[in-house]
Parts: structure tokens; C-alpha cells; sequence
């Protein structure tokens, strides 16, 4: 639960009374619009006697080497040294800015140069600290001295009563200081609730002021912690009129000149709770004589560029959204309800637009050849993954009975095929458990348990990775701009560093043994049965690289393919809609195809923004998943409960319970009152007068002492444990001696 607030508490920040470092002297100038004088400074920081002077000489110097401008430089009407605000980026991807004084609606007249600052070239919305040079009064070149670390104009985050006015404690990255809510500026919310707030001008150093804009409700309100992610990371809730509008306004395709696909008994594969059916697959064994015992197989994707044609008001909402976000009790998608679960969702017995593939393969479940299609076609049925397993298991439901011999067992023989393809040709196949919170009528979580892994989920995601090949290899013949899905190689180091633990296990894997997908799919194979198999998958999957968009291929790495594209998933993902437009254009099915102005730093730029929203997404789904998973334990604190050590810090043991999948940490110092070493090349904790060892896979049993909803944080109390191989390799280890690998012996303390 979240902690109370306490009973007396300071204003939101006391005056400093030490010297501030420079980062703090740079962050205020940032804040002040970079004109502070050094009594302003010293006034903020509240310092007295020789702090005072201290501070003077750290501004002198970095007024010396042109961090901060000096006093004559700040009285020019056109300063040299100035905090510049990144207002949009030019066609080749350089930042270009105003003076952050200048008013939000100046024109971004300033290119802004590296210079010698070093790490990621800013964004739009990032603050800089440069050297300027005027070519005239309108037009200017900037070399950056700072990259500032962005104070957000807007927040979210928790009220609590201070000693006079409410107190806003901020969350998020970029949130560092409290603020002060006044009686006028509440918007009817109160302490405890969190809400979305702006920053009022003229704050600085933690002591300015805010408005509330929107109450979301109490930490501990299930209907308060999606909302409370999607704004912690800004992600677009509501879609402007004009979008729902043109949505709105959108009418049923008619035949026309597309291919007429309504006889082909094709169905949608979904989760039970879909609401959005993006593709509809139908096989059968190919009836041509000359590939005997093949098969043919039809992907129909809903044609959602029909609908959003380029850059008008549902493209431009997509492509700022980039795709959907599903949370546990809701879905942000990407295009408004009318088109997302309406006119583009291929319901059953309904007439939908699509662009579908046909793909032909040989008996092994090699591909021979594939054709693309502009077509109308009519689901014959809405299916779920645990329908369509049971009935080929053999007990089928009375809407699954019918479809059983001509449509559900083709599927899974045209699935086995492709299946033997892909072992044959080498992936990373991770089967890792993956959470789903049931939720309660209330909307609170229930439970939170497992989601099967079927082949129904096998044979859809199959016959999607054969689609998205089909579409990448035209696009690539074609000579058209692709948005290629790409992953590339894990880095050599990190596989090396799991090479090395695999061998302090046991597990004999030297180095350079882990090079390619195949090694890697081999390894999880050797150790299917093993205690350590799903921790070992766990470190697979943490050494990839992170998988992006793009129009460079590298192919993709973990699917050992040389042409990967996303292409079945278009009202979800806005990669996949880009992929369509580009097939459209290059085979000539209509005139909503890829724009010829398209550039390649056109496609690298957007693949860069989709790549950053994806990531965005994922993040604020954990986010919210760890609030629904607190929200859940927050009544059982002091149960105890079994688990799995996930992982090993310095600082204590990460802890899977059994019986929720939730995650959470058992600090080092609740441990004992002996010290504990820490080796990071086993992920061991070791105790050094008991030689109590603690590793990755240790069976423990765990009391729940503490939780916090509003960050999503649990804390376990060690009660017992069964040490396992990897603790027993690590003790034997330590027993012979000093390890390079140590690090400093700690001490932890029994509260």
C-alpha cells in the first residue's frame, strides 16, 4: 500500500545550505530561462558566508569555459551563450531550436551542432546549454556545451497534504523535485489521489508550483492504474475530433475490382478477450500434383490503408501513436473504435476489405512461391486459441464441429510442416511463461496466472512470420522503401558473460559456442527438463539486442531470417500499415499506396519513432502490469509464500512466487547479521562465516512484508531456502579460494 503521509511534514523544499554542484547550477540557469544573476543564485540556493563566495567561484567558472555566459554576454540583445529548447528536427535529422526565453510559438530558427557534448544528440523537447553564432538576426548555428536534463512541463504523480497546501510528489522519469499545490489550483482533488498536474512558470529547484488538470483516482482503484501509466508515460488517450470524425464517416468497400475472397472459408485465431481481428488464415493441402503432399496457405489481412490515406487525420494520430497499448483492463489503440473494432476488424458472417497472400510450400515447409491480393472477404468464424486446440484435441463445441475437417485440421497439418522448416532452419525459440491478470467484477485483479502457450499460438504466429516474409522479399525484388522489422546480433560481451555462468554451472558452453540462433535454440533444448531451464531462458532473452524498425536490413536474428517485415498486424502497429502502403504501390493495386516522395531518411526517421513508441508501450505495460500485480498482494502482506530466486544483485535476491508469478526483492540486509559477497560471474550471494549461498534457481519460501501500489514495488523476508546447482557451483567455488569476481563483503542488519 501506499505510505501515509506523515503526520508533520517540511514545506516542499528548505533552502540549501550547502554549495550546489554544477549540475544543480546548470539545472536552475535551465529553469530560469539562463539569465540568473549571482545574487539570484545565491538568493535560490540560500546560502550565507563563505558558501556565498564559494558559489561566486563556481560560477566564474563556468562562465571560463563557456558553460554559463557572462554578464556582458547576457546584456546583448543576441546572446553567444544561451539555453536553447529543440523545437522540431530538419529533414536530415539535425535539431533545430529557439531561445528557451522565447515564447512557444517562436519559429525554430537556431541548427544546433554537437559541438563537445557527448551521448545522444537531443530531441525534440530537450533543453541544451550552446554556443552561439549569428549569421543574421533571424538565422543562427548553435554548438552544443550541455545537454539539460528536461524538467516536464507536465506531470503525474501523488498528492499529499503539507504543512499548508497540498503537496505534489511527482513520478516518471525527468520528475525530481515536489511542488506545491495551492487551495485555487486542487481541481476538487485531495491528498492521496494521484492526478495529472502542470507546472506553473517560474518554478525552479523544487520550490515552484502546480495545477492540478485531471484527478485519476486513488493508488489502490484498479480503474486509476492504467490511466495512471498511459500518463506517467504520455501516451495519447483521447483521439482529436477530426480523427473519430473521418472514422466515423468511413463506409463498407464494395467488390469492385478487388479479388473476391467471400467463398474461402477463412477464420480468426484470437484471444478470448480480441476485439480488434487484424488477420484470418484458411489452408489446405495443395492440390497441385507436382508438390505432393504441400500445402497452401492464405493470410487475409484487414486493409486499414483503404481507410487511412496518407497524412490526413487518422494517418497523422496513427503514426504519433505507432501502435496500441493493451493494459490489463483496457486497450489505447491506435485508430479510433469505429475503424479498430469496426470496418477494419474481420468479424464473422461480415463483408471486410483485405490484402491477403497466398503462400505455396512444399512438404518439408519450405516456401516456393507467394502471390499478394487486394480482395473482399467474409470470416466464416471468430475462434479462440483454447476453441480451436480443443476441437483438433478432439472435443470440439457446436461452432467448431463443422469446421473441424475442412478447415481446423489443414491448419494444423499445413502448421506441422512449417514447424519442421523452422527447427530445421535454426531460431530462438524462448517459451516463457508470460503473466495475465484475471480481473474480478469489480475491476480488481483476481489472479494473476500463467497464459497457456498452445500450438494454436504456435500455428498463427507461424503463418504470420510466413506472411511478413512474403511481404519483405516483394518489397526487396520490388526495389521499394520497406519498413523492415530488424534484430540484430546480441552483443558478443553479454553472451560471453552468459557462456561463463552456463560453465560455472556445469553446463559446458565455452566460449563462441553461443554465436547463432541455432546454438542458443540447442542449448534450451539440452536443458528443457532442467531446474535451471527457465532461468537460463530468463538470460537468453536479456542478452538479445532490442529488435526495431527500419529500411536498412540486417535481417532478423533471432528468427535466423534474411528478410523480415511486419505486415499482419496494420490496426495495431503503424510499421505494418506502412508496409501495406508500399506493397500497394509496388504491385499496383490502387492509387493509396507509398508516396514516390517517400525518402529513405524519410523511412529511417520514422522507423526511429516507431522503434522509441514501441519501447514507450512496453514499458508503461509493465508498469501498469507491476501496479495490478501490488494492487493484488496488497492485503496478504505477512503471508508467506514459495518461489524461485530470478535474480542476484548486490543488494539482494529478486524472488518469483509460485502462486502469482509476482516479482519482488528480498533485501541484503534482512538476510542475517553476517557479511554477504557478492559474486556477479556466478549471481551468487555467499555468507562468509556460514557460507549460506544464495544464486540464481534456489527454491525459497518467502513472507511478504511490504507493499507499494503506487510505484509497483514488493518486498519479500527471507524465511528459508533449498539451495540448488547453481548455489552448490558457487559454494564450491568460494571454497577454493579468492575470486576475481567478488565484490566488497557487506554486511546486512536483521531489522
Amino acid at each position: 500500500m501506499p505510505k501515509p503521509p506523515a503526520k508533520s511534514r517540511k514545506p516542499a523544499r528548505q533552502p540549501r545550505a550547502r554549495v550546489p554542484d554544477r549540475d544543480e547550477i546548470l539545472s536552475y540557469v535551465d529553469e530560469s530561462g539562463g539569465d540568473p544573476s549571482r545574487r539570484d543564485l545565491v538568493r535560490a540556493f540560500g546560502l550565507k558566508g563563505r558558501e556565498r563566495t564559494r558559489l561566486k567561484r563556481a560560477v566564474r567558472e563556468l562562465q571560463d569555459e563557456g558553460a554559463l555566459p557572462s554578464r556582458r554576454e547576457r546584456s546583448s540583445a543576441a546572446p553567444s551563450v544561451a539555453v536553447l529548447q529543440v523545437v522540431e528536427l530538419d529533414p536530415d535529422g539535425e535539431p533545430l531550436a529557439r531561445l528557451a526565453s522565447e515564447p512557444d510559438e517562436a519559429p525554430a530558427r537556431i541548427r544546433v551542432l554537437a559541438g563537445d557534448a557527448r551521448g545522444p544528440a537531443p530531441g525534440v523537447g530537450d533543453r541544451v546549454l550552446a554556443r552561439i553564432v549569428w549569421q543574421d538576426e533571424t538565422e543562427a548555428s548553435a554548438e552544443i556545451v550541455r545537454v539539460l536534463r528536461r524538467e516536464p512541463r507536465r506531470l503525474v504523480g501523488l498528492l499529499q497534504q503539507g504543512p499548508d497546501d497540498l503537496i505534489l510528489e511527482p513520478t516518471g522519469d525527468g520528475a525530481r523535485h515536489e511542488l506545491v499545490v495551492r487551495e485555487q489550483d486542487r481541481n476538487d482533488a485531495g491528498p492521496g489521489d494521484l492526478v495529472v498536474a502542470e507546472r506553473l512558470a517560474g518554478s525552479a529547484l523544487g520550490l515552484g508550483r502546480a495545477r492540478v488538470i485531471e484527478r485519476l483516482g486513488r493508488p489502490d482503484e484498479p480503474g486509476a492504474i492504467s490511466l495512471f501509466a498511459a500518463q506517467t508515460f504520455d501516451l495519447p488517450i483521447v483521439f482529436p475530433p477530426e480523427a473519430e470524425a473521418d472514422a466515423a464517416a468511413a463506409k463498407p468497400v464494395a467488390l469492385g475490382k478487388r479479388v473476391d475472397l467471400r467463398e474461402l472459408p477463412l477464420v480468426t485465431i484470437d484471444g478470448a478477450d480480441a476485439r480488434d481481428f487484424d488477420d484470418a488464415v484458411f489452408a489446405e493441402p495443395d492440390p497441385d500434383q507436382s508438390n505432393r503432399g504441400g500445402w497452401h496457405i492464405v493470410v487475409a489481412i484487414a486493409d486499414v490503408a483503404h481507410y487511412v490515406r496518407p497524412d490526413d487525420s487518422l494517418d497523422r494520430e496513427a503514426r504519433r501513436r505507432g501502435n496500441s497499448v493493451y493494459f490489463p483492463d483496457r486497450v489505447l489503440p491506435m485508430l479510433p473504435e469505429a475503424l479498430s473494432n469496426g470496418l477494419c476488424s474481420l468479424r464473422a458472417a461480415e463483408d471486410r476489405a483485405c490484402l491477403a497472400v497466398h503462400l505455396w510450400y512444399d512438404r518439408q515447409g519450405r516456401k516456393l512461391r507467394h502471390r499478394f491480393v487486394r480482395g473482399l472477404m467474409r470470416s466464416r468464424a471468430r475462434l479462440t486459441y483454447e476453441q480451436a486446440q480443443a476441437a483438433f484435441d478432439g472435443a470440439p463445441d457446436p461452432a467448431t464441429a463443422p469446421l473441424l475437417d475442412p478447415v481446423i485440421r489443414p491448419l494444423y497439418g499445413a502448421h506441422a510442416a512449417l514447424a519442421r522448416a523452422r527447427r530445421k532452419r535454426g531460431t530462438l525459440d524462448l517459451d516463457l511463461p508470460e503473466a495475465e491478470v484475471r480481473l474480478g467484477p469489480d475491476g480488481r485483479p483476481a489472479a494473476i496466472v500463467a497464459r497457456p502457450r498452445l500450438d494454436s499460438h504456435r500455428l498463427i504466429e507461424e503463418f504470420m512470420i510466413g506472411a511478413n516474409v512474403a511481404a519483405a522479399e516483394t518489397l526487396d525484388q520490388a526495389g521499394m522503401h520497406c519498413m523492415y522489422r530488424i534484430h540484430d546480433a546480441p552483443d558478443p560481451i553479454k553472451l560471453e558473460a552468459l557462456a561463463q555462468l552456463l560453465q560455472s554451472l556445469g553446463m559446458s558452453r565455452g566460449p563462441g559456442t553461443l554465436a547463432r540462433p541455432a546454438d542458443l535454440s540447442h542449448l534450451l533444448e539440452q536443458l528443457k527438463e532442467h531446474e535451471l531451464s527457465p532461468i537460463v531462458s530468463q538470460l537468453v532473452l536479456r542478452a538479445q539486442s532490442q529488435a526495431a524498425y527500419g529500411p536498412r536490413n540486417i535481417g532478423h536474428f533471432g528468427l535466423n531470417l534474411g528478410h523480415y517485415a511486419h505486415f499482419t498486424s496494420p490496426i495495431r502497429r503503424y510499421a505494418d500499415l506502412i508496409v501495406h502502403r508500399a506493397l500497394i504501390a509496388a504491385l499496383r493495386l490502387g492509387d493509396d499506396g507509398l508516396e514516390q516522395s517517400v525518402t529513405i531518411d524519410d523511412m529511417q526517421t520514422l522507423g526511429a519513432h516507431l522503434s522509441r513508441c514501441e519501447r514507450r508501450a512496453m514499458e508503461a505495460e509493465r508498469n501498469a502490469m507491476s501496479r495490478f500485480v501490488a494492487l493484488l498482494l496488497a492485503e496478504r502482506v505477512g503471508t508467506a509464500f514459495t518461489g524461485v530466486v530470478t535474480g542476484v544483485q548486490k543488494f539482494g535476491l529478486f524472488v518469483r512466487l509460485d502462486e502469482t508469478m509476482a516479482e519482488g526483492l528480498v533485501p541484503v540486509a534482512t538476510l542475517g547479521g553476517e557479511y554477504f559477497a557478492y559474486d556477479p560471474g556466478r549471481q551468487a550471494l555467499i555468507g562468509r562465516s556460514s557460507g549460506t549461498t544464495l544464486a540464481l534457481g534456489c527454491r525459497v519460501e518467502v513472507e511478504l512484508t511490504d507493499v507499494d501500489v503506487l510505484i509497483g514495488q514488493v518486498t519479500f523476508r527471507l524465511l528459508d531456502h533449498e539451495p540448488g546447482p547453481a548455489a552448490a557451483a558457487a559454494r564450491k567455488a568460494w571454497a577454493k579460494g579468492p575470486s576475481r569476481t567478488r565484490t566488497v563483503l557487506r554486511r546486512s542488519r536483521r531489522r
